[in-house]
């Protein structure tokens, strides 16, 4: 790691002011390369408070970086590597483009603002720069989990990393929604592509941290973390959750472990037994949802008897 790196990590972990003489100490370097260390910090849009009195501290919550995320991450395959951007078309595309090459396995990119983010369907994915977490996972090469079940898992995951970093108890909704009191926080979209490389998967995931957009301007109510829990979230903590999380599932769905799966899924489903439509590419079908399989897709019981299985792709869910 970096002294800039260290000094940062130092910075985060003490979440109040030190003294400069402390923190040079700790991060093993001279007074003069701490001032350039601490300049770099603030050019490079962490905003520092200091005191003659007091010392230095960061300002929370901190923007996301590789060294905050990749250390003591602790992942077997997710986050190998990080990426991080001020501003990119769309952290789904950079993720393609790192596919391409032979070690892109795991890489994760994150990005403060897309100028061209989207969801499923073509929909565009809505965040102003700097205030939610908007990130990408590159699966390729060796064992990938099938697509249809590592959206389910990557919802799930979404969720279960958003309850450890933030203490939120949120539901999932087919395909690929995380919802908070009933409105979305939280949404996923699994690309696959054929490549060089052979092809491979990539995972957006998009989390309303600091804003959510107007109801108007969306097709489904949405919530952000920071209003529900009545405080900041810190992006950093929820980005290695999340990672955490869903490097465990994928591991789970490559040894073919769907049961387990399966049942946390559904248990955080507010879906069962409710009649919906969904809209798919071979026509309509109303009826009551009676299960959600991670291979399968949804399982419906139609209005006149039928028993469908709907994966997810091209399907559109309405109540």
């Amino acid at each position: 790691m970096s002294p800039d790196h260290t000094i940062l990590a130092l910075l985060y972990d003490r979440a109040d002011y030190v003294a400069l003489d402390e923190l040079a100490r700790a991060a093993g370097v001279d007074r003069p390369r701490l001032e350039a260390a601490l300049s770099t910090l603030h050019e490079g849009r962490w905003p520092l408070e200091r005191t003659p009195d007091r010392g230095v501290r960061l300002v929370r919550p901190a923007r996301p970086s590789v060294g905050l995320i990749e250390r003591g991450l602790g992942t077997r395959r997710v986050g190998r590597g990080v990426l991080c951007f001020d501003a990119v078309a769309s952290t789904n595309d950079v993720a393609w483009q790192a596919a391409e090459r032979n070690d892109a396995d795991g890489l994760v990119v994150l990005a403060e603002y897309q100028r061209r983010g989207r969801g499923r369907l073509g929909r565009s994915w809505i965040s102003p720069p700097g205030a939610n977490l908007l990130m990408s996972v590159v699966l390729c090469g060796g064992s990938l989990p099938p697509a249809e079940a590592l959206t389910v898992a990557a919802g799930l995951a979404v969720a279960e990393g958003i309850e450890a970093a933030c203490g939120l108890r949120c539901s999932v909704k087919w395909p690929n929604d995380v919802h908070l009191d009933g409105r979305k926080c939280a949404g996923v979209l699994v690309e696959f592509r054929r490549s060089g490389t052979g092809g491979g998967l990539v995972v957006g995931i998009g989390v309303n941290v600091a804003a959510a957009p107007p109801d108007d301007t969306v097709h489904a109510p949405a919530a952000c973390l920071n209003h529900a829990v009545g405080h900041a979230v810190e992006r950093v903590e929820l980005a290695r959750a999340v990672l955490r999380c869903l490097d465990a599932w994928v591991d789970h769905i490559c040894k073919g472990r769907l049961e387990e799966l399966h049942t946390r899924w559904l248990a955080r489903c507010e879906m069962m037994n409710q009649r919906v439509r969904v809209d798919t590419p071979g026509g309509q079908h109303v009826g009551r949802v009676v299960d959600v399989r991670p291979l399968e897709g949804l399982v419906l019981v139609c209005d006149d008897g039928r028993r469908v299985h709907i994966p997810a792709g091209g399907a559109t869910l309405t109540r």
